[in-house]
Protein backbone atom coordinates (compact mmCIF):
# COMPACT_ATOMS: atom_id res chain seq x y z
CA UNK A 1 0.00 0.00 0.00
CA UNK A 2 1.43 3.37 -1.07
CA UNK A 3 0.22 6.24 1.07
CA UNK A 4 0.97 9.92 0.87
CA UNK A 5 2.06 11.21 4.27
CA UNK A 6 1.63 14.80 5.37
CA UNK A 7 4.26 16.41 7.59
CA UNK A 8 2.76 16.52 11.04
CA UNK A 9 3.94 16.31 14.62
CA UNK A 10 2.34 13.54 16.61
CA UNK A 11 2.63 15.55 19.76
CA UNK A 12 1.64 19.18 19.83
CA UNK A 13 -0.83 21.82 20.78
CA UNK A 14 -4.20 21.62 19.10
CA UNK A 15 -6.78 24.34 18.80
CA UNK A 16 -10.42 24.04 19.81
CA UNK A 17 -11.30 23.57 16.12
CA UNK A 18 -8.83 20.66 15.88
CA UNK A 19 -10.33 19.03 18.96
CA UNK A 20 -13.98 19.10 17.96
CA UNK A 21 -16.04 17.34 15.30
CA UNK A 22 -14.37 14.87 12.96
CA UNK A 23 -16.31 13.01 10.29
CA UNK A 24 -16.25 11.30 6.89
CA UNK A 25 -17.76 13.40 4.10
CA UNK A 26 -18.70 11.48 0.92
CA UNK A 27 -18.87 13.40 -2.32
CA UNK A 28 -22.27 11.75 -2.90
CA UNK A 29 -24.56 10.20 -0.30
CA UNK A 30 -26.18 8.07 -2.99
CA UNK A 31 -24.36 6.48 -5.91
CA UNK A 32 -24.92 4.05 -8.75
CA UNK A 33 -23.31 0.59 -8.59
CA UNK A 34 -19.55 0.85 -9.25
CA UNK A 35 -19.69 4.66 -9.29
CA UNK A 36 -16.55 6.12 -7.62
CA UNK A 37 -17.33 8.27 -4.57
CA UNK A 38 -14.68 10.60 -3.21
CA UNK A 39 -14.45 10.85 0.59
CA UNK A 40 -12.77 13.60 2.59
CA UNK A 41 -11.87 13.65 6.27
CA UNK A 42 -13.38 16.77 7.81
CA UNK A 43 -12.71 18.44 11.16
CA UNK A 44 -14.10 21.45 13.01
CA UNK A 45 -17.39 23.23 12.53
CA UNK A 46 -18.71 26.59 11.40
CA UNK A 47 -15.94 28.93 10.22
CA UNK A 48 -13.26 26.55 11.58
CA UNK A 49 -14.32 23.64 9.38
CA UNK A 50 -11.54 22.22 7.19
CA UNK A 51 -10.10 19.03 5.80
CA UNK A 52 -8.31 17.06 8.47
CA UNK A 53 -4.53 16.86 8.28
CA UNK A 54 -4.35 13.57 10.16
CA UNK A 55 -1.38 11.46 8.97
CA UNK A 56 -2.16 8.17 7.27
CA UNK A 57 0.04 6.26 9.71
CA UNK A 58 -2.46 6.98 12.49
CA UNK A 59 -5.33 5.27 10.67
CA UNK A 60 -5.69 1.74 12.03
CA UNK A 61 -8.99 0.80 10.42
CA UNK A 62 -10.61 1.86 7.16
CA UNK A 63 -13.22 -0.53 5.86
CA UNK A 64 -16.74 -0.92 4.56
CA UNK A 65 -19.53 -2.99 6.05
CA UNK A 66 -21.65 -4.34 3.21
CA UNK A 67 -25.46 -4.74 3.39
CA UNK A 68 -24.84 -8.46 4.01
CA UNK A 69 -22.47 -7.73 6.89
CA UNK A 70 -19.22 -8.53 5.10
CA UNK A 71 -16.19 -6.42 6.04
CA UNK A 72 -14.17 -5.02 3.13
CA UNK A 73 -10.70 -3.58 3.76
CA UNK A 74 -10.41 -0.15 2.11
CA UNK A 75 -6.81 0.67 3.05
CA UNK A 76 -5.73 0.71 -0.59
CA UNK A 77 -8.40 3.30 -1.34
CA UNK A 78 -6.75 5.88 0.92
CA UNK A 79 -5.05 8.94 -0.57
CA UNK A 80 -4.62 11.12 2.51
CA UNK A 81 -3.95 14.70 1.48
CA UNK A 82 -4.99 14.10 -2.13
CA UNK A 83 -5.90 17.09 -4.27
CA UNK A 84 -9.67 16.66 -3.94
CA UNK A 85 -10.27 13.71 -1.61
CA UNK A 86 -8.64 11.50 1.01
CA UNK A 87 -10.10 8.26 -0.33
CA UNK A 88 -12.21 6.95 -3.18
CA UNK A 89 -14.69 4.09 -2.71
CA UNK A 90 -17.01 2.21 -5.06
CA UNK A 91 -19.43 -0.63 -4.41
CA UNK A 92 -20.82 -3.03 -6.97
CA UNK A 93 -24.12 -4.15 -5.44
CA UNK A 94 -27.09 -2.17 -4.22
CA UNK A 95 -27.76 -1.42 -0.59
CA UNK A 96 -26.62 0.74 2.33
CA UNK A 97 -22.90 0.58 3.15
CA UNK A 98 -21.16 1.77 6.28
CA UNK A 99 -17.71 3.24 5.70
CA UNK A 100 -15.75 3.06 8.96
CA UNK A 101 -12.52 4.81 9.97
CA UNK A 102 -10.63 4.56 13.25
CA UNK A 103 -7.31 6.00 14.41
CA UNK A 104 -4.88 5.18 17.16
CA UNK A 105 -4.63 7.42 20.23
CA UNK A 106 -1.05 8.50 19.61
CA UNK A 107 -1.93 12.17 19.25
CA UNK A 108 -1.66 14.50 22.21
CA UNK A 109 -3.35 17.83 22.86
CA UNK A 110 -2.32 20.53 25.35
CA UNK A 111 -4.53 23.52 26.08
CA UNK A 112 -4.28 26.32 28.65
CA UNK A 113 -6.58 25.89 31.64
CA UNK A 114 -9.24 28.34 30.48
CA UNK A 115 -9.54 26.91 27.00
CA UNK A 116 -9.46 23.32 28.25
CA UNK A 117 -12.20 24.01 30.80
CA UNK A 118 -14.30 25.73 28.12
CA UNK A 119 -13.88 22.73 25.82
CA UNK A 120 -15.01 20.35 28.59
CA UNK A 121 -18.05 22.54 29.25
CA UNK A 122 -18.90 22.80 25.55
CA UNK A 123 -18.78 19.03 25.09
CA UNK A 124 -20.65 18.28 28.29
CA UNK A 125 -17.79 16.27 29.79
CA UNK A 126 -18.99 16.74 33.35
CA UNK A 127 -17.03 13.77 34.65
CA UNK A 128 -13.76 15.32 33.51
CA UNK A 129 -14.76 18.69 35.01
CA UNK A 130 -15.47 17.01 38.35
CA UNK A 131 -12.22 15.06 38.19
CA UNK A 132 -10.19 18.25 37.63
CA UNK A 133 -11.95 19.90 40.56
CA UNK A 134 -11.45 16.87 42.79
CA UNK A 135 -7.73 16.70 41.99
CA UNK A 136 -7.20 20.48 42.25
CA UNK A 137 -6.36 20.69 38.54
CA UNK A 138 -9.03 23.16 37.40
CA UNK A 139 -6.45 25.90 37.03
CA UNK A 140 -3.87 23.68 35.33
CA UNK A 141 -3.17 23.08 31.67
CA UNK A 142 -5.21 20.25 30.20
CA UNK A 143 -3.43 17.41 28.41
CA UNK A 144 -5.10 14.53 26.62
CA UNK A 145 -4.32 11.77 24.17
CA UNK A 146 -7.09 11.28 21.64
CA UNK A 147 -8.45 9.01 18.93
CA UNK A 148 -11.01 9.39 16.14
CA UNK A 149 -13.86 6.99 15.33
CA UNK A 150 -16.08 7.81 12.35
CA UNK A 151 -18.78 6.17 10.26
CA UNK A 152 -20.67 7.36 7.20
CA UNK A 153 -23.52 5.82 5.22
CA UNK A 154 -23.25 5.49 1.44
CA UNK A 155 -26.39 4.31 -0.34
CA UNK A 156 -25.84 2.42 -3.58
CA UNK A 157 -28.88 2.42 -5.83
CA UNK A 158 -32.37 3.23 -4.60
CA UNK A 159 -32.88 3.09 -0.83
CA UNK A 160 -34.46 -0.18 0.27
CA UNK A 161 -35.29 -0.73 3.98
CA UNK A 162 -34.55 -4.45 3.50
CA UNK A 163 -30.91 -3.61 2.71
CA UNK A 164 -30.23 -1.29 5.67
CA UNK A 165 -29.98 -3.75 8.57
CA UNK A 166 -26.25 -3.15 9.15
CA UNK A 167 -26.79 0.54 9.85
CA UNK A 168 -28.47 -0.27 13.17
CA UNK A 169 -25.75 -2.65 14.42
CA UNK A 170 -22.48 -1.80 16.18
CA UNK A 171 -19.25 -2.16 14.21
CA UNK A 172 -16.91 -2.43 17.19
CA UNK A 173 -15.57 1.13 17.34
CA UNK A 174 -14.17 2.19 20.71
CA UNK A 175 -16.81 4.94 20.89
CA UNK A 176 -19.77 4.46 18.57
CA UNK A 177 -23.11 6.01 17.66
CA UNK A 178 -25.63 3.38 16.57
CA UNK A 179 -29.10 4.43 15.35
CA UNK A 180 -31.92 2.16 16.42
CA UNK A 181 -33.72 2.79 13.12
CA UNK A 182 -32.15 3.54 9.77
CA UNK A 183 -32.15 7.31 9.10
CA UNK A 184 -32.45 6.46 5.40
CA UNK A 185 -35.96 5.13 6.03
CA UNK A 186 -37.23 7.06 9.06
CA UNK A 187 -39.82 9.74 8.40
CA UNK A 188 -38.96 13.40 9.11
CA UNK A 189 -40.37 14.58 12.41
CA UNK A 190 -40.54 11.10 13.89
CA UNK A 191 -38.31 9.95 16.78
CA UNK A 192 -34.78 8.90 15.84
CA UNK A 193 -33.26 7.04 18.80
CA UNK A 194 -29.54 6.31 18.90
CA UNK A 195 -27.42 4.33 21.34
CA UNK A 196 -23.91 5.23 22.41
CA UNK A 197 -21.40 2.46 23.09
CA UNK A 198 -18.03 2.89 24.74
CA UNK A 199 -15.69 -0.07 24.72
CA UNK A 200 -18.59 -2.33 23.82
CA UNK A 201 -20.98 -1.21 26.58
CA UNK A 202 -23.86 1.28 26.60
CA UNK A 203 -22.60 4.68 27.73
CA UNK A 204 -24.67 6.86 30.07
CA UNK A 205 -24.30 10.60 30.45
CA UNK A 206 -22.73 11.40 27.08
CA UNK A 207 -23.77 14.62 25.33
CA UNK A 208 -24.79 13.68 21.78
CA UNK A 209 -25.14 16.39 19.13
CA UNK A 210 -26.94 16.44 15.78
CA UNK A 211 -25.44 18.85 13.26
CA UNK A 212 -26.71 20.15 9.93
CA UNK A 213 -23.57 19.93 7.79
CA UNK A 214 -24.86 22.69 5.53
CA UNK A 215 -25.05 25.09 8.51
CA UNK A 216 -22.97 23.57 11.29
CA UNK A 217 -21.93 26.54 13.41
CA UNK A 218 -24.25 25.21 16.14
CA UNK A 219 -25.96 21.85 16.68
CA UNK A 220 -29.62 21.61 15.74
CA UNK A 221 -30.31 19.29 18.70
CA UNK A 222 -28.46 17.94 21.74
CA UNK A 223 -29.44 15.08 24.04
CA UNK A 224 -27.83 13.21 26.96
CA UNK A 225 -27.66 9.44 26.77
CA UNK A 226 -29.62 7.69 29.50
CA UNK A 227 -28.62 4.74 31.68
CA UNK A 228 -29.00 2.45 28.66
CA UNK A 229 -26.86 4.65 26.43
CA UNK A 230 -29.95 5.87 24.58
CA UNK A 231 -30.67 9.36 23.27
CA UNK A 232 -33.77 10.26 21.26
CA UNK A 233 -33.67 12.89 18.51
CA UNK A 234 -36.19 14.18 16.00
CA UNK A 235 -35.60 12.75 12.55
CA UNK A 236 -34.41 15.58 10.28
CA UNK A 237 -35.49 16.13 6.69
CA UNK A 238 -33.60 16.37 3.43
CA UNK A 239 -29.97 17.40 3.79
CA UNK A 240 -26.54 16.39 5.11
CA UNK A 241 -26.36 15.42 8.77
CA UNK A 242 -23.89 14.36 11.41
CA UNK A 243 -24.14 12.96 14.91
CA UNK A 244 -21.12 13.38 17.14
CA UNK A 245 -20.18 12.48 20.69
CA UNK A 246 -17.03 12.75 22.81
CA UNK A 247 -16.01 10.76 25.85
CA UNK A 248 -12.93 10.91 28.02
CA UNK A 249 -11.50 8.98 30.93
CA UNK A 250 -8.83 10.03 33.46
CA UNK A 251 -5.36 8.56 33.11
CA UNK A 252 -3.06 7.35 35.92
CA UNK A 253 -0.83 9.94 37.58
CA UNK A 254 2.14 8.26 35.93
CA UNK A 255 0.78 9.13 32.48
CA UNK A 256 2.00 12.19 30.58
CA UNK A 257 -1.64 13.06 29.75
CA UNK A 258 -4.51 13.74 32.14
CA UNK A 259 -7.20 12.12 29.95
CA UNK A 260 -7.64 9.70 27.07
CA UNK A 261 -10.38 11.02 24.80
CA UNK A 262 -12.41 9.45 22.00
CA UNK A 263 -14.23 11.45 19.32
CA UNK A 264 -16.97 9.66 17.40
CA UNK A 265 -19.31 10.61 14.56
CA UNK A 266 -21.95 9.23 12.22
CA UNK A 267 -22.63 11.18 9.02
CA UNK A 268 -25.46 10.54 6.58
CA UNK A 269 -27.48 12.24 3.87
CA UNK A 270 -31.22 12.34 3.29
CA UNK A 271 -31.86 12.72 -0.43
CA UNK A 272 -35.59 12.12 -0.64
Amino acid sequence: MILRLLPLCLLGVTTIADAHDFWLQPQHWQAAPDQPVGVTLQVGHGPDRQRSSIPARRIVRFEAITPEGRRVDLDKRLDIGGATQDATVAFGTRGAYLVVLETDNNAESHLPAGRFNAYLEDEGLTGAIAHRARTNRTGAEGAETYSRHAKTIVQVGAADPQQQARIVRPTGLTLEIVPEVSPLSALPGRPLPVRIYYRGRPLAGALVKLNDLDADAKPVEMQRSDANGRAIFTMPGKGSWQFNVIWTRPQPKSSLADFDTSFSSLSFGITR
